[in-house]
């Protein structure tokens, strides 16, 4: 299922069934984003299968690392940022939360900081080289990740203190 021009190509992925372009100039990959549809009686439907899907199917598009958008089906408004945020959610009332109540706390201390805009981007960049370090290291032992734990809890004091929040 490949369809071949002079200066690009767009082929099926076998791991996800998305298709993708590759420019033979700059060798970039561009996904086509799937499309979920959220319907006013709560109801997702999964454009890409043409299925309805649950909010635990879309964590686990998640998990399988594929690039989505919720879109209201009326409005069109994008809606992916709340249901990844309801997802969270049900995961930390699930049993064993991933967030202490003092980190939850933090977190809402930075809305309307001047430091808000680089929370963000703070965050990501943690938890990006957090999962770098866990894939390089695998599974190894319990004490290394409780380690890198304590450093990213060291880092982030150091952070909050230097702006004037409590860590």
């Amino acid at each position: 299922m490949a369809r071949q021009s002079a200066k690009s190509t767009t082929h099926v992925n076998a791991a996800n069934s998305q298709p993708e372009a590759t420019d033979n100039a700059n060798q970039a990959v561009v996904k086509v984003q799937r499309v979920i549809k959220k319907y006013p009686n709560r109801r997702l439907y999964d454009t890409t299968t043409s299925s309805y899907i649950t909010l635990a199917e879309i964590k686990y598009l998640v998990m399988d690392g594929h690039t989505f958008a919720v879109k209201d089906a009326k409005s069109g408004e994008d809606l992916t940022r709340s249901i990844l945020l309801q997802i969270i959610l049900e995961e930390e009332s699930a049993g064993a939360p991933m967030f202490t109540e003092a980190v939850l706390a933090n977190i809402i201390r930075f809305y309307g900081h001047a430091m808000q805009g680089y929370m963000g981007s703070y965050l990501e960049s943690n938890l990006q080289s957090l999962m770098l370090m866990q894939s390089k290291m695998g599974h190894q032992s319990n004490n290394i990740m409780s380690q890198m734990q304590d450093q990213m809890q060291k880092q982030t004091a150091q952070f909050l203190t230097a702006f004037g929040l409590k860590p």
